[in-house]
């Protein structure tokens, strides 16, 4: 049985989880597959059925039906039906929508507007506006009363398009999406992705990467958050859409080709297993994973002192490093070398394996490197 089959292809690694929406369900999906969940929604949906901006919107439908309307949520599509029914407008919308041409974003959007009693003509398979957009474009919207119901933030290069293409656009603001009303998981999840304390975020929405990249430049740590993504932390991303938001902001990432959270889930099941270090050492197989180490595929919890040890020892594998060295990798500003050796010692038990570390007396430690076969010379990464 490999280590994977044992312990979860995601054990030993910390994940940090910013949705607002299915949290609940991307972390379970996570933590079945071993990872430790750190769960710091970056928003806060706001409904806004008592909003004067979408009674308007729906009474102005009513009044002058639109030729297409674009529904890009399930949740939102939803919430403008509800909406509407306590108005006392539900009836009347509904009929309005039977005689459009309704767009669907994606199959969770189909299935909103058929438990409504409508039908949409299309939806993409990509689930993109772009390709919505594309389409729109492709048939002409000169003169087309077009309303797009809004997914919590405006969506300005869309609607942009269809303007400059002749379209008369009527904006559906159905919620609106808000900073969270308690900052502190999320001052804690950007700490921890700066410290390295965590190794994937994932993203499930646009808003949620604006609204973590606002809140750090309140904190005036947006360069230490980028660095952190393009550098440590793997920034996951549900979709395109997603993922274009961090894209502006100058922040490489990875997604699945099905925008879904369960292939989003084997996405890193993946890429996280695939950026460890794993050395042969002292006649054991050694995989260096974010908070804990595989020795010979059994799982060994590591403090994060002795995770900052062994990730320097690790970087230059068979060389000595030097206490000083060492010293500046842990964590904390401390200037005693005496905390040097006290971690080791506790990494040393903490791995469960003897030999794995050398000490080389009067200058440092090194891993205990297994020669390559048929040379004699010690294992190079």
């Amino acid at each position: 049985m490999n280590a994977s089959q044992q312990h979860g292809p995601l054990s030993g690694f910390t994940v940090g989880v910013t949705a607002a929406r299915r949290a609940d369900e991307l972390g379970a999906l996570l933590q079945r597959r071993g990872a430790t969940v750190l769960h710091a929604p970056a928003l806060r949906i706001v409904p806004l059925a008592d909003d004067s901006e979408l009674l308007t919107a729906t009474e102005e439908l009513i009044g002058l039906p639109p030729d297409v309307v674009v529904a890009t949520t399930a949740i939102g599509f939803r919430g403008w039906i509800e909406a509407a029914d306590g108005w006392g407008h539900g009836e009347a919308l509904l009929a309005r929508l039977r005689g459009v041409e309704l767009l669907a974003r994606g199959p969770k959007v189909k299935g909103a507007i058929r438990a409504a009693g409508l039908t949409e003509a299309w939806s993409p398979s990509s689930e993109s506006l772009a390709e919505v957009l594309g389409r729109l474009l492709a048939e002409g919207v000169d003169g087309r009363r077009i309303a797009v119901q809004l997914h919590g933030e405006p969506l300005p290069g869309f609607v942009e398009a269809l303007r400059a293409g002749g379209a008369d656009v009527v904006l559906v603001p159905v919620y609106r999406w808000l900073p969270p009303a308690d900052l502190t998981p999320l001052d804690r999840l950007l700490d921890a992705t700066a410290a390295r304390g965590v190794d994937a975020l994932t993203f499930t929405s646009a808003p949620a990467a604006a609204s973590l990249f606002a809140r750090a430049a309140e904190r005036g740590t947006t360069d230490e958050l980028t660095a952190a993504l393009n550098r440590d932390v793997l920034a996951a991303c549900v979709g395109p859409v997603t993922a274009l938001a961090l894209h502006t902001r100058g922040v490489d990432t990875v997604q699945p080709e099905r925008f879904r959270l369960g292939p989003l889930v084997q996405l890193l099941c993946q890429e996280l297993p695939g950026r460890a270090r794993t050395l042969p050492v002292a006649g054991h197989r050694v995989e260096v994973r974010g908070h804990a180490v595989l020795v010979d595929a059994e799982l060994r919890a590591v403090p994060p002192a002795g995770m900052a040890l062994l990730r320097a020892l690790a970087r230059r594998p068979g060389w000595v490093v030097a206490r000083a060295e060492l010293l500046r990798a842990l964590p904390g500003d401390g200037r005693d070398e005496h905390a040097v050796e006290t971690a080791m010692a506790r990494l040393r038990a903490a791995l469960g394996a003897a030999g794995l570390i050398q000490t080389v007396v009067k200058r440092g430690y090194r891993l205990a490197l297994d020669p390559v076969p048929g040379t004699g010379s010690k294992y190079a990464d």
